[in-house]
């Protein structure tokens, strides 16, 4: 059981576990999920971190279909720039592997905002804290779980 799945238990939110086989030579992983799993792209959700300036970590949760728009990002927590987070700064600070890392039951509660596609859906995908394992669970309860807000931040 994944932190993940086990702060979805603790807050008694209804989710569903999917499961399917990571091809350990596949690096887009959202995109393998939704094709493993035969979804539409649209609701399968990437977690990113980004590092905004001055030096923060943020997670922002978008579509895989969408690339992350960083200018947006920028706008949505008021700063000046925002960057890619560091691979490894991103896996040490969120307790996950790189295309594993969940938005929830992070090590470290770091500021998220979620995609405002993810609410044209009754229910969206994201990773359940390791490859090979997605979460089917209601958006209002992610955004109410992380204390998140939702803005549009991808293009």
């Amino acid at each position: 059981m994944t932190p993940a799945i086990r702060l979805l238990k603790k807050n008694k939110c209804d989710f569903k576990i999917h499961k399917y086989d990571h091809d350990p030579a596949c690096i887009n992983f959202g995109e393998e999920a939704a094709d493993k799993l035969n979804l539409d792209k649209n609701r399968v959700f990437k977690t990113l971190l980004v590092e905004l300036t001055p030096k923060e970590l943020v997670v922002c949760v978008i579509p895989v279909s969408k690339q992350l728009g960083l200018k947006e990002v920028a706008n949505a927590f008021k700063v000046k720039k925002a960057q890619m987070a560091n691979k490894d700064e991103a896996q040490k600070v969120t307790g996950y592997l790189l295309g594993g890392i969940s938005p929830l039951g992070q090590k470290k509660r770091l500021k998220t905002i979620v995609d405002k596609l993810a609410f044209n859906y009754d229910t969206i995908y994201v990773s359940g804290g390791k490859r090979g394992l997605d979460i089917e669970l209601n958006p209002q309860d992610l955004k109410l779980i992380l204390d998140a807000e939702k803005f549009q931040i991808s293009v």
